[in-house]
């Protein structure tokens, strides 16, 4: 594995502790490294990635930082608002790269995502109103980035089974299933702020939270998925 792949799982690995034992030292040391490393790997890549693409990641991975910084503190809603803009960015940045690469939505695709953003919309509303207008917006970002990423043309040799590309061995093949662990991340930091009481829950939920979202972020930001002779030859078919 690469050393800044490897650097990006020991951060995480100690976030995720971070959140587990209650210690925010910890994520004040580590989560601030996880997305600069994955940066450093993609900067430093020899993959053919356009340049363009490149500059996709490195500035979606950078809304990503400006994100995990504002949201070590969980519970300040300010903070998490502002963290979720930061990652409405990001969510942009990533959909706006599986479009060039030649993602489109399909109806079979989106529909059960919009249902899912539709009824976390309503939860909000009805248990958090503060909060619905900007995360609805930021569930809608996602959503639509999940789409394309699940999109079967990414990973033409990969089966598809209830809208979701099958892992193989193809890293564009992994993409459906990062944004899919991104979706389970964000969806639990709605389920966390609305319905985990004690402190010991808060804790677990955050530790899951964090992890899923770095094994998001450890798939979607994998430059073997992004070089330009896989793009190429979707944008072909």
């Amino acid at each position: 594995m690469r050393p800044f792949r490897a650097g990006f799982l020991a951060a995480t690995a100690v976030t995720v502790l971070g959140a587990l034992t209650g210690r925010q030292r910890l994520q004040w040391v580590a989560k601030p490294l996880m997305m600069p490393l994955l940066a450093a790997d993609i900067a430093t890549s020899t993959a053919d990635i356009a340049p363009r693409d490149r500059t996709l990641l490195l500035g979606s991975l950078g809304a990503a930082t400006v994100g995990d910084v504002l949201l070590i503190e969980p519970d300040d809603d300010r903070r998490l608002v502002a963290g979720a803009s930061s990652f409405a960015v990001m969510q942009t940045g990533y959909a706006a790269l599986w479009w060039r690469q030649g993602a489109r939505p399909h109806a079979s695709v989106a529909v059960p995502r919009v249902l899912a953003w539709a009824g976390a919309a309503a939860l909000l509303r009805a248990k958090a109103p503060a909060l619905a207008v900007p995360l609805s917006a930021y569930g809608a970002t996602l959503g639509s980035a999940a789409v394309l990423a699940s999109d079967p043309a990414l990973a033409p040799d990969a089966d598809n089974v209830a809208g979701l590309n099958v892992p193989n061995a193809d890293p564009r093949s992994r993409i459906g299933v990062g944004a899919l662990l991104f979706t389970i991340s964000d969806g639990l930091i709605v389920v966390r702020r609305l319905f985990a009481r004690g402190q010991r829950s808060r804790r677990v939920v955050e530790a899951i939270i964090l992890a899923t979202y770095g094994g998001a972020q450890f798939l979607l930001a994998d430059p073997a998925a992004h070089t330009r002779d896989r793009a190429a030859r979707l944008r072909e078919c």
